[in-house]
Parts: C-alpha cells; structure tokens; sequence
C-alpha cells in the first residue's frame, strides 16, 4: 500500500485526485512525478481487468472518453494522456523539476521520455495484449514474443542513446531525476514481469538502480499501492 508522502499541501496543490491502476505503466510514470515533486494526492483506483474494465463503465467514461489511465483531476480540471499530465505538472509546480532549463536538454529528456512513452510502452500495453490474444487468438509464447521483441528493440536504442551522451549522468539527464527517468521506470517494470533480459543494456540497469534508492519511486511502485493485487 502507498504510504502517504511526509509533505504539506502547497496552495493550488490540494485536491489532485489521479485516477490510477497499481499496474498501470503510464499511472505510474505520473506517480513517480507526484512524489517526485513532494505533492499531496489522492488515488482514486480504476480497475483495468476486474468485471472486464472499470475504465469501461459509463462514469469512467464521462471522464475520459478514451477509457484510459491515467486522469488527474486538480482545480476543476480532468487532464488526460501521461505525459501531458507531467508537463502539466512540471509547470504548475515547478519544483523540482522535470525537465532541464536549457531548450536543448529539454528537447533531449523530451526524446528519451517519448521512445519509451510512444514507441516501447504501447506495443505491450493491456488493451494491445487483449487484442492480439482474443481477435487475433495468439497464443502465450506469441504474445510474449511480441513484446519482447519490442522492448529490446526500444531499450537497445535507448542504451546506445544514454550510454553515448555526456549529458548523462546518475540519472537520464544529469544528476537530478526528470521526466525520461519517470517514464523509463515503469518500462522496466514491465521488462521484469516479461523476463527480458537486461543484461545488454548496464546504462539502463545503472540509471534504474539509482532511481529505486529513492524514496519517492519507492512510493511509486505498483505493489506499493492501495490497489495492488
């Protein structure tokens, strides 16, 4: 279960809600972001399997018509889609942040964030490895292929992209965690549950060492969540 971050509400901080799923790779890129920043927020779960979706029912739905997690709601606003909800974030609480000062670096975290984010993460999403096990009734050791080949493919191109920049440092991007380490946790979560091996990639495995000594993505992790099966 999460244990709630050891902060005081900031004005305009009170009242984030996320709609969120203890396994849900992009819910928990926005988690990590929340603790990140040290915000108070409460989830609101949404069960993707159970009674074959929550994220289905018409009430869900009114609130993202995508039928996706995560949503926030904060100030009267529902924000929808993870990595405009971190944007959002990153300049509605601007400390610490998520992205560099210079338009160079942030254009560089930006790429890194969104080969995980837009190109690994959707190729083995939940709604993906539905489709391919029910209309297209692929078998176990197809779906599981599929994803792997995808994430290796991702995650090679990632570690030649860290491994080759001076820009990287303890983290992504320098000596602060951002963005690119708030999307690439969650993808190695998955890398885990689906038995990739890792082992190719020492940049990634360094980057997610030093991310899971901090307390705020400890807080983040899906088993440490109030939904968690």
């Amino acid at each position: 279960m999460r244990e709630p971050a050891a902060v005081t509400a900031a004005p305009g901080e009170a009242g984030i809600v996320l709609h969120t799923y203890w396994r849900s790779s992009a819910a928990y890129r926005v988690r990590i972001a929340l603790e990140l920043k040290g915000l108070a927020w409460q989830p609101r779960p949404v069960h993707l399997v159970r009674d074959g979706g929550e994220q289905h029912r018409p009430s869900y739905q009114a609130l993202n018509p995508q039928e996706l997690v995560p949503a926030l709601q904060h100030e009267g606003q529902v924000l929808t889609q993870s990595m405009a909800i971190l944007e959002y974030l990153d300049e509605r609480f601007p400390q610490p942040p998520l992205l560099p000062a210079d338009a160079a670096g942030r254009a560089r975290v930006r790429a890194l964030a969104q080969l995980v984010a837009c190109d690994i993460h959707p190729l083995n999403n939940l709604r993906v490895m539905q489709y391919l096990e029910q209309p297209l009734q692929l078998d176990a050791e197809a779906r599981t292929g599929w994803t792997l080949h995808w994430m290796a493919q991702g995650l090679a191109a990632l570690e030649t992209l860290l491994a080759g920049s001076a820009q990287t440092g303890t983290y992504c991007h320098g000596e602060q965690p951002g963005l690119a380490d708030a999307c690439l946790l969650p993808q190695l979560y998955n890398a885990h549950r689906f038995g990739l091996d890792l082992g190719p990639y020492p940049t990634v495995r360094r980057i997610e060492a030093a991310c899971s000594a901090l307390p705020a993505f400890e807080r983040a992790r899906p088993e440490r969540q109030v939904d968690a099966a």
